[in-house]
């Protein structure tokens, strides 16, 4: 399994933007994150100097939202759909972004989910629990 650094998912997200804006070919993971970066115009200053993104410190007590971890958490939600892992996420993500007739908006009501999950692996040492996070998906789409 990959596991990147802060720094590697910062270097990516901020390369995907430069990549952009000097219109090179991206890999088709950089264009799944490009779309995420296009919905997020108020990230730009953010991923335009990789050395301030390399530096800079997002902590809960600065107030300000990291948007190096917001990408990630949009980019592995789209992964999770495109290939349905865990099994039911597409079809709960289909379902709460016709409720709330917006795919952006479902993403975000589903980073609350996953966000959850992880916090509640961490704190138990055990496993993420796969079913818990869909059925939690499946319950803000009715």
């Amino acid at each position: 399994m990959f596991t990147p650094s802060s720094h590697d998912v910062r270097r990516f997200f901020c390369e995907v933007f430069r990549k952009h804006g000097a219109k090179e070919v991206l890999t088709p993971l950089e264009a799944m994150a490009l779309d995420w970066v296009l919905e997020h115009p108020e990230y730009a200053e953010a991923l335009a100097d990789v050395d301030s993104a390399l530096t800079r410190d997002y902590s809960v007590e600065g107030g300000q939202a990291n948007p190096f971890l917001h990408l990630s958490m949009h980019l592995s939600i789209s992964e999770q759909v495109s290939i349905d892992s865990p099994r039911g996420i597409r079809a709960a993500y289909e379902a709460l972004a016709r409720k709330l007739d917006s795919p952006h908006e479902a993403q975000h009501e589903i980073m609350e989910c996953l966000g959850e999950m992880i916090w509640k692996s961490q704190r138990s040492g055990l496993p993420p629990d796969g079913d818990a996070y869909i059925e939690a998906v499946r319950l803000r789409a009715r």
